[in-house]
């Protein structure tokens, strides 16, 4: 099979983009989803995103972790996939579209996308850090020298013996000024570090608000791969809402592959 894709980058985190509104790609061929994303014998990318027709709204959103496992929800994934649609034609400005955790909405102005996230109802502290769910698991945890930090040694330690099979995403934090902070991420599915994660970021901007370690409802956040900026409401009790995690997401190239 002659297979044309399209590769995007949200923040450095990167996606190979497939139009399956023909409902022609193998979904449930991991080895062929894995290949693709090894940066070595395939495409290279972090995830692998199928775009899909939905009855309801603008379009559905599949999303496949680097280890060609379905995964959670990914929000540069989720912003990447926005810019693909318009792109398409598919959408304008706005749009609404399904995924694993349920309906977002988003609104595209050149190559910047805010993405509606869903809302976040539990916070649970840990001894020096926070677990909770933007759509994927997150620990977030506050560390010195930041760049000094094992991410793939510290975050797989955290993601396997801390939260066992299952695992979560590890993303470790350090204050930079009032109101913004530098991110790194281990991720899940990945098993590695990544540039940028989108739903690491809005754990992190919420898990830090709750923590009292910034009063503002609009949180700067710097990855490795670049600046996004996280904005919520929140009613003082446990709930965060109306949370938008915004970024550029930008094409990269078109290809064809073998498979």
């Amino acid at each position: 099979m002659l297979l044309t894709f399209y590769k995007y980058q949200g923040t450095g985190n990167d996606f190979i983009m497939i139009d399956n509104r023909t409902s022609t790609f193998p979904k449930g061929n991991k080895p062929l989803v894995a290949q693709l994303c090894d940066r070595r014998f395939g495409i290279g990318a972090d995830g692998l995103i199928l775009l899909e027709d939905d009855e309801k709204v603008d379009f559905n959103m599949v999303y496949y972790n680097s280890d060609g496992n379905q995964g959670s929800m990914c929000g540069n994934g989720g912003r990447c996939l926005v810019a693909f649609a318009k792109f398409l034609g598919i959408i304008d400005k706005e749009t609404s579209f399904n995924a694993v955790d349920g309906l977002h909405s988003a609104i595209i102005e050149d190559d910047t996308v805010e993405l509606k996230m869903n809302n976040v109802n539990e916070i649970h502290a840990k001894p020096n850090a926070y677990f909770l769910d933007t759509g994927s698991p997150h620990h977030v945890q506050v560390v010195e020298s930041l760049e000094n930090i094992d991410v793939y040694k510290e975050g797989a330690k955290l993601r396997y013996g801390l939260y066992g099979e299952r695992g979560s995403n590890i993303n470790f934090v350090e204050p930079l000024d009032t109101g913004t902070f530098a991110v790194r991420t281990y991720e899940r599915g990945v098993e590695d570090e990544t540039l940028s994660c989108g739903t690491g970021v809005t754990a992190v901007a919420i898990a830090m608000h709750k923590a009292n370690r910034v009063q503002d409802e609009t949180v700067d956040i710097e990855t490795k791969g670049g600046k996004l900026q996280v904005k919520f409401l929140n009613d003082k009790v446990n709930v965060y809402s109306n949370i938008h995690l915004i970024g550029p997401a930008k094409q990269v190239f078109k290809g064809e592959i073998e498979c």
